[in-house]
């Protein structure tokens, strides 16, 4: 059975409210959703569940898998890689009883109603599933070193049993990788990548083991500071900066115990790091989560010319609904539809297109 769910343990008063507001409205959509459902005998499917998406099914750092990138209180864990293979869990009892309930229109767990499921045609059985190929998340620790308003990853930490995932139990999970064919491998989840005392060994051994596999990490950069990491981080296919404003001040609203200043530093010398030696990988990227205090049009003109200036290949525009006082009504009332191009991430822009290469994710 899947662990039943637990209360978040959150110490941060604006994330405890901030998910006390997203539960209620969880809550609410949970009732929509199988009210829906009984009107028009219309079930659902889940996507992730059926094999079909880049991303979501999740190995966290004690080995229990999760059906969803986020999974706080364990209510998505299908199973334990420690006790069963992953064919196992993926086909076994937890999944398989999420995949009926969702086709008899019950929503198994609230975080159902954020994430991949799809509306069957009437009278329509759900897709067959089939084993995941096109992505998975891989997280490497739970812990973090900053403390973002949006993430409740301190429940998450709280069950699990290993905080941060032995080199030994990482080369498996590379193998498993391998097994199935991974095209895409996200090596994030709920918390920071470049915490880990073991990374500089961490991505060679992932790169070995997947040569052709497009291995993507999200990280606030802070940690990313010396050469060794950065000789570690050539083995990436794509680098992702969560760098959400142009000043310490402006970031600390939603990251707070990050740095601006160090964060910036570390793009730019990760930049310089790789060029030097000529080559084009890993796209390095600025992602830049979007609310109402970091969308001005100045400040959004100026992250721009920022991210030229040291040389990273992409800037993006996250919108986000969390927290959901945050949201950026520049960015949902069309008021920068003028900025780079429209992607699923929101908007972007490509500053160095010979090295963006057109492998998309998510």
């Amino acid at each position: 059975m899947a662990n039943p769910p637990t209360s978040r343990v959150i110490r941060n008063p604006k994330t405890r409210f901030n998910w006390r507001v997203s539960d209620f409205i969880r809550r609410m959509m949970v009732w929509w959703f199988e009210l829906r459902a009984r009107i028009t005998g219309r079930g659902y499917y889940c996507s992730t569940l059926a094999g079909q998406e880049d991303y979501n099914i999740t190995v966290n750092s004690d080995l229990t898998v999760s059906c969803c990138c986020q999974d706080y209180d364990g209510s998505g864990h299908i199973g334990d890689l420690r006790k069963n293979t992953f064919e196992e869990i993926y086909f076994g009892p937890v999944a398989q009883r999420f995949r009926d309930e969702l086709a008899r229109g019950k929503i198994p767990i609230p975080t159902c109603v954020r994430c991949t499921i799809r509306r069957l045609p009437k009278n329509t059985a759900p897709p067959k599933p089939q084993l995941p190929y096109r992505g998975m998340l891989l997280e490497n620790t739970v812990l973090c070193n900053v403390d973002c308003i949006g993430c409740a990853r301190e429940g998450a930490a709280a069950i699990r049993s290993n905080k941060r995932m032995p080199l030994e139990d990482l080369s498996r999970m590379a193998d498993l990788v391998h097994q199935l064919k991974m095209e895409k491998l996200f090596y994030l989840n709920l918390g920071e990548p470049f915490l880990s005392p073991t990374i500089v060994q961490e991505l060679p051994l992932l790169r070995a083991k997947n040569p052709d596999c497009w291995i993507l990490v999200s990280t606030n950069g802070i940690l990313l500071n010396t050469d060794a990491k950065r000789e570690a981080a050539l083995s990436l296919s794509h680098i992702l900066f969560s760098v959400h404003g142009i000043s310490d001040e402006m970031s600390a609203k939603y990251m707070q115990e990050g740095s601006f200043e160090k964060a910036h530093a570390a793009m730019k010398a990760m930049v310089a790091y790789r060029d030097a030696r000529g080559l084009s990988q890993p796209v390095l990227e600025w992602k830049y989560l979007l609310f109402n205090w970091n969308d001005q049009p100045k400040a959004i003109q100026r992250a721009i010319e920022m991210a030229n200036e040291i040389g990273v290949d992409i800037i993006s525009f996250w919108p986000t609904h969390n927290p959901f006082y945050g949201m950026s009504w520049r960015y949902h009332l069309g008021r920068m539809n003028h900025i780079g191009v429209k992607c699923w991430k929101g908007r972007e822009v490509i500053l160095r297109p010979d090295n963006v290469v057109t492998k998309r994710f998510h």
